[in-house]
């Protein structure tokens, strides 16, 4: 199986347009500036990454991160909510009371939450399943 690179735009196309999520209520605001986080912002993709915020109840992820990490931007892996669940190979997932506080300052409404954003801002939010495919 090769490794096949999603560009930024069908990331957020395939993210936008799944119906689950576009009628999931988000309460992140965009703009806001990220809450403290273990991480220094990575200077990769002008500055661009995925922060994913999901926690051990949300089922089979295997979807979203594949879309996740075919889209070349930098992916963070936030496993909040104290029972550790895991993540993909070359992810090291923040846990604990830390990740479990930043996710709450976010307000997530919905695990999994995913968040495209610029240096701390955020530019974008997705909250709740992921059913679609990048093809």
């Amino acid at each position: 199986m090769s490794h096949r690179h999603a560009p930024l735009l069908t990331l957020l196309l395939a993210l936008g347009t799944v119906p689950s999520l576009s009628t999931a209520e988000a309460r992140v605001r965009l703009g806001d500036t990220l809450p403290a986080h273990p991480w220094a912002t990575s200077l990769d993709a002008g500055g661009r990454e995925v922060v994913v915020v999901y926690s051990h109840d949300c089922g089979d992820l295997g979807e979203l991160w594949q879309a996740v990490m075919d889209s070349d931007l930098p992916v963070r892996a936030v496993n909040a909510e104290g029972t550790p669940s895991p993540a993909p190979a070359g992810l090291n997932p923040w846990r604990g009371d830390g990740a479990t506080a930043f996710a709450r300052a976010l307000k997530v409404s919905a695990y999994p939450t995913v968040l495209l954003v610029q240096g701390d801002r955020i530019l974008n939010a997705w909250e709740g399943d992921f059913t679609g495919k990048l093809e």
